[in-house]
């Protein structure tokens, strides 16, 4: 009996050694290190959902519990909250790890102190993928344009997208975030990181069949003091957790703008798409202004080139100050193009080097914003290496100073920077409807692409996507009308650019324009209502007391779109219906009750505004 006491009491020791654990608040999530095997497993639910190999410490500390509440000006929800439990350990001299587990997910990152004119040490960061496992994953692109298809594997092919093959042999092992997989049967993690700060470069995952490894980006200089790496963010949970989540922001630097009062998110009227060009036609941006001024849109954006109005010989002279007063005039605020002149500089559009040194971004800023000019677009960036992640910063600081909306183009995805730098609304970093314009294959997949977009891209943070085509640009579409119009809820962006020609939306039922006139581009709150990643995709978001419910179904057969909403109660007045018909054209009605399901089209959707 002593014997056999004896041994228990080892194994227990043995077992403590072995795997300490760690857990959330609400005790969903826990953490073991597995100090035998250098491993760390993420358990949701008592099921292992993510393993990092490698791991180069030993026993955690606990540190403190993190509470955060704050207010966003465009987003997922206006005011977040979150919690979490926060960790350390030691990795070496100088040298720690800092944990944090949120209910709904893990973030950590390595924290390093007296550094004396040293590169940015090497990560060593790797997540364990298994075969077999459900994943959704982005071959990674400096613009972060591509598909996210469905596979159980590691070993394919490059899928298609900006800059890439659609025949190529060779195996792709480089991945952008963000990385969404499914480890068990309905739960899910979703892999990206977050708070992007001056002297760091963002990373992107570099694949050894089952071993995903954090790799950053270029980053040249040389370190002295104290030194992190951005956090690095895992959102665990059901599909609900993952696309409700704030963690990105939740992780990131709260903004120091003392006055924000002037950052107005919005509609914005939008050239390019119908015309495959920029704004240097003086008479077609009157029609985009026109057309914003019917359907009650509070923004216009003047395109690339627009620095060669006056050459344009059927503009009779007239330029970019003379389209902005007539926007100013009618009423609407322009937004203007600028070439970032660090990534597609040859051959590309300007106008160029105006903002790439200090005093020149000072002087161009100021012009903008005694001219009336309301925000840029700034396109063209090259990539994730610290250098383009310092301009960007450079930009959006410099902008703030002369009180300018900022969308950034071509550039690289959200890591939390709309928060830091609230004037920032949007990003592109997607394969969106831009694509329409440029190669044909865009047009079989969009469906369901764009029923993937709600689980990945848009999770992290503002997508500037340029919704809501319903008539064909330089390729076809084979989406409903409903599909689209749904889009322009089911995306989140603090500028939402519609694309389209204007005789197109000008066209479109008064329901459908009065509804364009009315569209929030600000959420008070967000809900998942049902879906899977690349099949359909319904979310709810409340703008006051108007709820909107949108969504799509990405597959070429019919399907029937579950719609529970009890959560939006019985007290609301009138509730408005937008589906296809069979025929494919509008099929708009009032309804006295909230339907329990939608039959959608295929590759149809539906969009539903229920006002309390």
């Amino acid at each position: 009996m002593k014997k056999l006491l004896s041994t228990i009491i080892l194994c227990g020791v043995f077992m403590g050694m072995h795997a300490q654990s760690y857990s959330s608040p609400n005790g969903k999530l826990s953490a073991q290190i597995m100090s035998l095997d250098k491993k760390l497993v993420i358990n949701y639910n008592k099921k292992k959902v993510v393993e990092l190999a490698d791991i180069q410490f030993g026993q955690l500390t606990f540190v403190k519990k993190v509470k955060d509440d704050y207010q966003m000006l465009e987003g997922k929800r206006l005011h977040c909250t979150n919690k979490a439990n926060e960790y350390q350990a030691s990795i070496g001299t100088n040298a720690k790890i800092v944990m944090r587990l949120y209910d709904d997910g893990i973030a950590f990152r390595y924290e390093y102190a007296g550094l004396q004119n040293s590169k940015a040490p090497a990560e060593q960061t790797s997540y364990i993928i298994p075969e077999g496992t459900k994943r959704w994953m982005l071959q990674w692109s400096d613009g972060y344009e591509g598909f996210f298809p469905m596979t159980t594997t590691a070993n394919v092919k490059t899928l298609g997208g900006f800059g890439s093959s659609m025949t190529t042999k060779e195996l792709n092992t480089h991945w952008g975030y963000p990385l969404l997989m499914e480890p068990a049967d309905g739960v899910f993690a979703l892999i990206t990181e977050a708070n992007i700060e001056r002297r760091q470069s963002a990373s992107s995952l570099f694949n050894k069949g089952e071993y995903f490894n954090v790799v950053q980006d270029q980053n040249d200089l040389l370190l002295s003091g104290d030194w992190h790496t951005p956090w690095r963010v895992v959102i665990i949970g059901k599909l609900a957790d993952i696309v409700q989540s704030t963690l990105v922001t939740d992780v990131s630097e709260p903004s120091q703008l003392a006055d924000t009062k002037w950052i107005k998110p919005g509609v914005v009227s939008w050239i390019y798409w119908a015309n495959n060009h920029g704004s240097n036609d003086f008479n077609i941006i009157k029609k985009y202004v026109d057309m914003a001024v019917t359907l009650k849109l509070p923004y216009v954006l003047i395109d690339a080139e627009w620095d060669e109005m006056d050459k344009v010989a059927s503009n009779e002279g007239k330029t970019i100050e003379d389209a902005v007063a007539y926007a100013i005039a009618k009423g609407i605020k322009p937004l203007i193009w600028y070439n970032s002149s660090i990534g597609w500089v040859n051959g590309a559009p300007g106008p160029k080097y105006r903002l790439n040194k200090p005093e020149d971004r000072e002087k161009e800023f100021a012009w903008c914003e005694k001219l009336g000019v309301a925000g840029v677009k700034i396109d063209f960036f090259s990539g994730d290496n610290q250098m383009n992640m310092d301009y960007c910063m450079d930009l959006l600081e410099s902008a703030a100073r002369h009180h300018l909306l900022v969308n950034f183009h071509g550039a690289p995805i959200p890591r939390g920077w709309q928060r830091t730098y609230p004037n920032l609304l949007s990003t592109e970093g997607v394969y969106g409807a831009e694509w329409y314009n440029n190669v044909p294959h865009f047009t079989k997949k969009a469906a369901s692409h764009n029923a993937t977009l709600p689980f990945t891209r848009n999770v992290i943070g503002p997508m500037d996507y340029t919704p809501c085509a319903f008539s064909d640009s330089q390729h076809p579409h084979i989406t409903s009308l409903a599909h689209e119009l749904a889009l322009t809820v089911l995306y989140e962006s603090g500028l939402q650019h519609l694309a389209d020609h204007p005789e197109s939306f000008l066209a479109q039922p008064k329901d459908v324009q009065d509804f364009l006139g009315q569209l929030p581009t600000v959420w008070d709150e967000t809900r998942f209502v049902c879906g899977y990643p690349g099949e359909s995709a319904v979310l709810a978001r409340r703008s006051g007391n108007t709820w909107y419910v949108a969504g799509i179904n990405g597959t070429d057969d019919p399907k029937i779109l579950m719609t529970d909403l009890r959560f939006i109660g019985k007290k609301w007045k009138k509730a408005k219906l937008f589906a296809d018909d069979a025929s494919g054209q509008w099929q708009i009605s009032a309804i006295t009750k909230l339907p329990s399901q939608v039959n959608c089209q295929p590759r149809g959707g539906f969009l539903l505004t229920i006002s309390k």
